[in-house]
Order: structure tokens, then sequence, then C-alpha cells
């Protein structure tokens, strides 16, 4: 099994079918407290966790990997005890007992997943430049002809009633062109907001790891 998706088996990747108008949005991160292990952390704004982003985010942090026992091979012991019978803080202190071992600290812990963290950051700059050069293809170079199309209307709105039925044809040909960017708008909105949706959803649990560590791991 590849790399990346040995990480994946670390994360809760679920795709939400409940309609988007129902969503509840995410809460601001709470104080840690006991609950079950692996619990999905609602996805922030009206966006879902989709397999296709969250693959392409995990196969990022598996190139960007860190050798020797860094936060992943933490959360990966945390995941072989989320079926035991333990709370929360117990079960990462049991990880952290089995970390101590392979010579590691809470700090190395929280500062690897850090460096994850922004390898997800990265991830996304490079998704809304790609998004945005895309908004540039599929959209403006529409609303230029939209221009042009008016202007062509304008002009021949002057002439006599004889091309009347060719302004009527550009007009036609404008509101198809609406149309398309609308369409085109709304998917690019969808994928921008199914992105966002996988990247915080990412974010919040390695955030959640983080904080657990910093609660429960530096009293340890």
């Amino acid at each position: 099994m590849s790399m990346w998706k040995n990480i994946k088996s670390l994360f809760v990747i679920e795709e939400e079918v409940v309609p988007q108008e129902e969503k509840v949005p995410a809460q601001p991160a709470a104080s840690p407290k006991d609950e079950p292990a692996g619990q999905e952390q609602p996805a922030a704004g009206k966006g879902k966790v989709t397999e296709k982003f969250t693959e392409v985010l995990l196969k990022a942090m598996s190139e960007q990997n860190i050798e020797g026992f860094d936060y992943l091979e933490y959360k990966r012991s945390l995941a072989s005890l989320k079926q035991m019978p333990m709370d929360e803080r117990t079960r990462y202190q049991s990880a952290f007992a089995m970390a101590q071992t392979m010579g590691t600290t809470p700090e190395h812990l929280i500062k690897t997943a850090q460096h994850y963290v922004e390898v997800l950051r990265n991830e996304e700059q490079k998704f809304q430049q790609a998004l945005a050069n895309q908004e540039r293809l599929q959209i403006e170079s529409k609303e230029k002809d939209i221009q042009k199309l008016n202007d062509t209307v304008k002009a021949k709105a002057e002439k006599i009633r004889q091309l009347t039925q060719e302004i009527e044809t550009h007009q036609q040909a404008k509101e198809t062109l609406q149309k398309e960017i609308k369409a085109a708008a709304e998917k690019v909105e969808s994928t921008k907001l199914d992105f966002m949706a996988s990247f915080r959803s990412l974010v919040s649990q390695i955030q959640m790891d983080m904080d657990n560590m910093k609660q429960y791991l530096n009293k340890h």
C-alpha cells in the first residue's frame, strides 16, 4: 500500500451527502473533551468534504513526510488505540508512552503536526492560483464577449428598422453567454467550497490533535 493510502487510513474522509442548505456550519474548536475516537469534525462553509480533494491533500502530505517518528506515526498509534476502552486523555497519553520509546517529545510531535498544516496551506495556495486561472479562462473571456455583443447591439439599434432581427439575434447570444457565465461561476464556486471543506476538515483534525497534545502531553 502506498504511503498516502496509509495516511488516508488515519483521517476521517467520509463524503457528506446531506443537502448543502441543511448543513450546519462548523463551530470554532472547543476545548478537548472525552468523545468517541475518530469522530468527524463538521466541515465549515457550504462545501462538502470530497474524497477527490482529500486524496490530493493527503498525497501532498505523504510527499512531504518527515523521516523518523513524527506526528503521522503518533497519529497511527492513536488510531491503533481507538477501539480500546479508554478515554481520550488516556488514549493520547498511552500513544505518547509508545512514542517516547522512539525518543520523541510533545514539542516534536506538535512541530511536525504544524509542518503538515503548512504543507496543506501550500496546497491551498496552489489551488487558489489554479482556480483564479480557470476563472480567467472560463469567465473573463466570456465577459469580454458579452461586452462586444453589447457594443454590437447598441450600434445596430441605431440603424434602420430592417436590422431589428439582427439585433435580436445578438441579444439572444448575449443571454446564452450570461447563462454560461452563471453556470461556470457556480461550478468554480462549488469546486472552491469542496476544496476548502476538505482542507478545513483535515486542518481541524490535525488542530484538534495538536490542542490535545498540548493539553495532555505537556503535563505527562
